[in-house]
């Protein structure tokens, strides 16, 4: 390919304070439409915003995990636009003097690990909602006012991102430090997580930027992937064709995996952007950047370093295990009870994931660190064998009980006695003379053979290692 993309993001993400930003009604979703609601971030005549704190220490969290330098002098200001769910015809933003600013992520991929600027992280309000009318006979909308306050992070990266890959892990990478401040839940299907994507396509070797194409509507990563790479495709087409791209906003049908069209440069806003006159500046000093410093928490990545040093795991699985903090913390709350690191590991990533859909909701999971410990305890002391103990590990999921009760219930300790097991060995290989002659004359397969009829006929409950052991002892002699 001849030619190289430019990529930038802009992402919004919903801080999750308990009230709005300027008002105290409730950021709580789902509510009856209109219910949220007050003079306030409804924009009526003669009321004055007053910030939220929360919603500043939020936003400096953030900025300070995504290695942003923070303001000591900030301000608001108003962009002014008409649209039916945006009551004041004006939205309190911020434009040259933003709360945070030049940061990074960085991330890794098959062309190796990159850095990702961050221009800017600055705060606004969020605008309503409208609803449209599915009956065909009836054009009308509806507007929810809900959501109109909600506090918003708009965080705009610089166009470091060349391919849909980088994009990915980026927002990947953003989405796991943001739910580890626990500043937002980044739910995308509820709209807590909002992304549009700048893109234009340049000649290798050409440093003038070409015309940028700006896609939004995208409510998914995956959606922002798909819709990037569609997007290469189709002004490559176009350039090598002679067309001229034309600067435009362009939405994302998931239904087709298609851009298109949605207004030129020509319809582009104005906003006229001017400082918000009824919001003093915000001083923010050393003392409070110290403090929130202070507050930082371990992130993914210096958690992932960390387990791997520490517990000797592979990358992978700390990549794994430090997916969500939730489920890093059970992991730790595991092995801090005298567990093998790797065998934790080993059954979290195998045994448990496989029956959880959220790793963020691990706490209710009804096998607790403790009882999952206990478990791995029992099989490290041959009290049962590792296949008994998924049996096991089924049962503590459904009854809520610990192994060893259950262990005790169903009488499945493991047998372990010499003379019970040589007499099962004896009953293996009396009854299959075959496969004995096959071992002997030197078909390994034929000793597995062996063993699992050993296994059979204890249900399961002989030690695998003293079955082998007194298999080719015997078989040997």
């Amino acid at each position: 390919m001849k030619y190289e993309a430019v990529i930038g993001l802009e992402v919004h993400v919903q801080l999750n304070t308990e009230s709005k930003i300027f008002c105290g009604c409730s950021t709580r979703f789902g509510s009856d439409a209109n219910t949220n609601i007050c003079p306030v971030c409804l924009g009526l005549p003669g009321v004055l915003p007053v910030l939220n704190r929360e919603v500043l220490r939020k936003a400096i969290l953030a900025g300070l995990a995504l290695n942003c330098n923070i303001s000591e002098y900030s301000k608001f200001d108003r962009k002014n636009y008409f649209y039916p769910d945006l009551p004041k015809a004006y939205q309190i933003s911020q434009y040259d003097k933003p709360v945070c600013y030049d940061g990074f992520i960085d991330v890794s991929t098959e062309k190796g690990p990159s850095r990702i600027g961050i221009t800017r992280l600055h705060l606004e309000e969020d605008a309503g909602k409208n609803i449209h009318s599915e009956d065909p006979n009836k054009k009308v909308s509806y507007v929810d006012f809900n959501r109109t306050g909600v506090p918003l992070i708009e965080i705009v990266s610089e166009p470091d991102i060349t391919t849909s890959e980088e994009a990915y892990q980026y927002l990947m990478n953003m989405k796991a430090i943001l739910k580890y401040l626990q500043v937002s839940d980044c739910n995308m299907e509820e709209g807590s997580l909002r992304c549009d994507v700048n893109i234009s396509l340049r000649e290798k070797g050409v440093k003038k930027f070409g015309e940028k194409v700006e896609i939004k509507n995208l409510n998914s990563f995956r959606a922002v992937k798909l819709s990037i790479d569609y997007e290469i495709k189709r002004q490559a087409a176009m350039l090598d064709e002679g067309e001229r791209i034309v600067q435009e906003t362009r939405l994302w049908d998931a239904n087709t995996n298609l851009t298109y069209s949605m207004r030129s440069k020509e319809e582009a806003h104005d906003y006229r952007y001017f400082p918000e006159p009824d919001l003093p500046p915000m001083e923010i000093n050393h003392e409070m950047i110290q403090e929130m410093k202070d507050q930082m928490p371990e992130l993914p990545f210096e958690k992932r370093n960390r387990f791997i040093q520490q517990y000797e795991i592979p990358e992978y699985d700390a990549e794994v295990l430090t997916s969500t903090f939730q489920l890093a913390n059970y992991y730790e709350s595991v092995i801090s009870k005298n567990v093998n690191p790797k065998k934790a590991s080993n059954w979290i990533m195998s045994e448990l994931m496989g029956k959880i859909s959220d790793s963020e909701k691990i706490d209710e999971f009804p096998v607790t660190p403790e009882k999952l410990a206990t478990l791995l305890k029992l099989i490290e002391n041959n009290t049962i064998s590792g296949k008994i103990a998924k049996t096991v590990f089924e049962d503590m999921i459904s009854t809520g009980k610990d192994p060893e009760s259950l262990i005790k219930e169903k009488g499945l300790e493991q047998v372990t006695d010499i003379s019970a097991i040589e007499g099962l060995v004896d009953n293996a290989i009396n009854n299959n003379p075959q496969s004995v002659e096959d071992y002997r004359n030197g078909k390994e397969k034929a000793l597995k053979f062996l063993v699992g009829q050993v296994m059979k006929e204890s249900r399961g409950k002989a030690n695998p290692q003293m079955v082998n052991e007194i298999l080719i002892k015997k078989l040997s002699s």
